[in-house]
């Protein structure tokens, strides 16, 4: 299996001649939606179709075909049932084919396109949860940057993960994309509150949230009145992060948590920017 799997460049210098698989369409319950695909090589993939016995007769099939050097596309119209060990319920047709020179470079660049698309996650503090948390993005569709004044601190992130040394980590916010997500770890309180004022005065931020304790959040509350005279916007803090009833507090548990609400955040975004009624499972939005 191909490990960093955004690295579209890498896997192609490696992969050899690649098959693609496509969901071609779906009825019904299916592990994955029409126009899903993925790349297959003869010992490497890229992407999944869903996993379980679907994927891995997709992957037998392209490489049948990657074994025989055959041009000629293959769809199978697959149900989900127990013959072939899934109980989804759906039918899924699958298109499957060789990849020419030109139709990788289209999907080469459709790839790094959507990329550059993906919402920025801005995590403030290079510390052991900034690292967890970095790492735990990276896997994610999003693109984790991670921020600090200390150089020090940045030498040891993740690697891949985007850094960002600056005196400013305010100036950060400031520059953000629309739609993005801002995490304050910071091993200084006076810098949190700094960049969640600034982070809160967007009204395009997809999250804001705070590592801390109640405690701290009625600190910083008390610090907004007291430097706007008014604790307006406080109420889209999310502080502390991830599940507070979940009393670990490791650095790998708090970001696995804190990952999970950064996503529910940002798809609740995307989902109300684009008009849907549909309302996140997490019930935990804001806290006031």
């Amino acid at each position: 299996m191909y490990k960093r799997r955004h690295d579209i460049n890498q896997f192609t210098k490696t992969a050899g001649q690649l098959v693609i698989v496509e969901i071609d369409t779906v009825h019904g319950s299916t592990p994955r939606e029409e126009g899903a695909w993925m790349l297959v090589g003869r010992d490497q993939i890229y992407r999944t179709i869903g996993g379980g016995q679907l994927e891995n007769m997709a992957i037998e099939k392209a490489r049948e075909i990657l074994t025989l050097g055959s041009a000629d596309p293959l769809e199978l119209q697959i149900p989900l049932g127990p013959h072939i060990g899934q109980c989804c319920g759906g039918t899924v047709r699958l298109k499957i084919s060789l990849l020419d020179d030109l139709a990788l470079q289209v999907r080469v660049g459709l790839i790094q396109e959507e990329l550059t698309q993906l919402p920025r996650v801005l995590i403030f503090g290079a510390g052991h949860v900034g690292n967890a948390l970095s790492e735990a993005l990276s896997l994610m569709p999003v693109h984790p940057v991670l921020i600090d004044t200390r150089e020090t601190e940045l030498a040891s992130s993740p690697d891949g993960v985007e850094t960002c040394l600056t005196a400013m980590p305010e100036m950060q916010v400031r520059e953000a994309n629309p739609g993005s997500a801002f995490v304050i770890l910071t091993h200084d309180h006076s810098l949190d509150f700094l960049i969640a004022i600034e982070a809160l005065s967007r009204r395009d931020a997809a999250y804001v949230g705070m590592i801390g304790s109640k405690t701290k959040r009625a600190t910083f509350r008390n610090w907004l009145r007291r430097e706007n005279g008014s604790d307006a916007g406080i109420e889209n803090l999310i502080c502390p992060i991830g599940d507070p009833t979940v009393k670990d507090k490791r650095p790998e548990v708090i970001a696995a948590l804190a990952s999970a609400e950064v996503m529910t955040h940002l798809h609740y975004y995307t989902t109300k920017r684009s008009g849907s009624d549909q309302q996140p499972k997490l019930q935990r939005i804001s806290r006031g």
